[in-house]
């Protein structure tokens, strides 16, 4: 049973951890250095930090499957952890945010990126220049979900 919440508490931290760390140090990092060195270092900062986040995201569905297999395993073997129900819900929500970021609007975020070069460069009334921020946004905004139901996850799985 140790090497099972183990296993799910180290997917939890990478997953969590990785989240705040692309979102707090990487992004500002990337567009802070890269925006400064000219007129395509904006565009340039995207591309980089969206590929570090596509490649991010696909390790994150693994930690996904081993959070949910673990308390699986954790289930049927017993005893069940408390909350059981609630915690594969939480995983199985946390998943499906990021697949749905992964596979719905990351790839609508590269087809509006492909249709100019740099958001910011559009005209504050631009429709693309919108419905790229919409996309953004949202894609920022679901980010929360596994971050906050990663976080409850962990305070669980130190309860038991």
């Amino acid at each position: 049973m140790l090497a099972l919440r183990f296993a799910a508490l180290l997917g939890l931290v990478f997953w969590v951890g990785g989240l705040a760390a692309l979102g707090a140090i990487m992004a500002p990092a990337v567009f802070d250095v890269l925006g400064a060195t000219g007129p395509g270092g904006r565009a340039l900062a995207g591309a980089t930090f969206g590929e570090a986040f596509a490649r991010f995201n696909t390790a994150t569905y693994a930690c996904g499957a081993v959070i949910v297999v673990s308390l699986a395993i954790r289930g049927l073997l017993g005893p069940r952890p408390s909350r059981f129900a609630f915690r594969v819900a939480l995983a199985t929500l946390m998943i499906a945010a990021s697949l749905w970021s992964g596979f719905v609007l990351i790839p609508r975020i590269q087809a509006a990126q492909r249709t100019f070069a740099t958001p910011s460069a559009l005209p504050a009334d631009d429709v693309r220049r919108a419905e790229f921020g919409r996309l953004h946004g949202l894609s920022s905004s679901l980010q929360l979900v596994p971050l906050v139901g990663g976080l409850a996850l962990i305070f669980f799985e130190l309860k038991d």
